[in-house]
């Protein structure tokens, strides 16, 4: 059985394709410089797998969709699933809309989760990608589209917003990294580090995420009006409005608190006894 990716000379591709070689499918890949077309890839492929940015990917399934049969299965990598989903819905092939929740600066998918969005396929057409996944100790969750959108509107959207806008806070007071680094404890650099991750990858990246899915600037909206309200209570120096306003977050999140304490202890534990240097 071959595998097609379309922009298999990314990240993402250059990262599953040899995953699908040791599960003994062969493997082609599309990219700017390649030999091999997006043609190619569609007209040879028992699977496509369409791995490009997001505000690409609904043009390139465009693209391909003259060329696509009813017994091949059309996949797509990205983090947005209506507007993918609905394109390859209008071709011949099966529809399974996939999320890494990762990238591809990952050692391995052990630990890792695949968001699928099995919108047109046969569950044995699915499992032949879901035990590929499994089998590299991957875990597999199935959403439909629109549960997805409005679910990576929380997990991806309101998360990079906030963070981005805090990265932005931080450079709009004029204390630069090197002068708060060092004197943040483990806790306070898990969070400085998560910034860090972020603003080296790519802003592309980012902005589809914020602008491609609409539940995004929906929570960002959310964000707004929440960070509002906290601030006029700081400003007005209001405890008792605080106060409420924490432990009706407190009880939303209680039953995750005992996790999250556990989780965190590890990773600020692991950071304390690492000996790294802060600069």
């Amino acid at each position: 059985m071959k595998v097609g990716i379309i922009g298999g000379t990314g990240g993402m591709g250059r990262l599953f394709a040899p995953l699908f070689e040791r599960a003994g499918f062969s493997v082609i890949v599309s990219g700017r410089s390649t030999s091999i077309s997006n043609r190619d890839i569609a007209e040879e492929s028992d699977i496509v797998i369409i791995s490009v940015p997001i505000h690409e990917t609904i043009s390139v399934i465009e693209e391909i969709s003259p060329y696509l049969r009813a017994d091949q299965i059309l996949c797509d990598f990205t983090s947005v699933k209506e507007g993918p989903v609905n394109a390859m819905l209008k071709t011949e092939a099966e529809v399974l809309g996939l999320h890494p929740m990762f990238g591809p600066s990952v050692s391995s998918l052990s630990g890792q989760t695949i968001i699928s969005v099995p919108a047109r396929c046969r569950q044995e057409s699915a499992d032949i990608l879901y035990n590929v996944f499994r089998d590299e100790d991957a875990t597999v969750i199935e959403m439909d589209a629109g549960e997805h959108d409005r679910v990576m509107g929380v997990v991806q959207g309101l998360v990079h917003f906030a963070t981005i806008c805090v990265a932005d806070a931080i450079r709009n007071s004029g204390i630069s990294p090197e002068v708060i680094i060092p004197v943040m404890s483990p806790v306070y650099r898990i969070e400085m580090g998560i910034i860090g991750r972020i603003l080296g990858q790519s802003p592309e990246l980012y902005g589809d995420i914020l602008m491609m899915n609409s539940k995004s600037a929906e929570m960002a909206g959310k964000f707004s009006e929440s960070s509002g309200e906290m601030l006029k209570y700081i400003r007005e120096v209001d405890y008792e409005s605080f106060k409420e306003l924490f432990e009706k977050n407190r009880e939303f999140f209680s039953g995750y608190i005992p996790q999250a304490t556990r989780d965190t202890d590890l990773v600020i534990d692991a950071l304390a006894k690492s000996g790294r240097p802060v600069k």
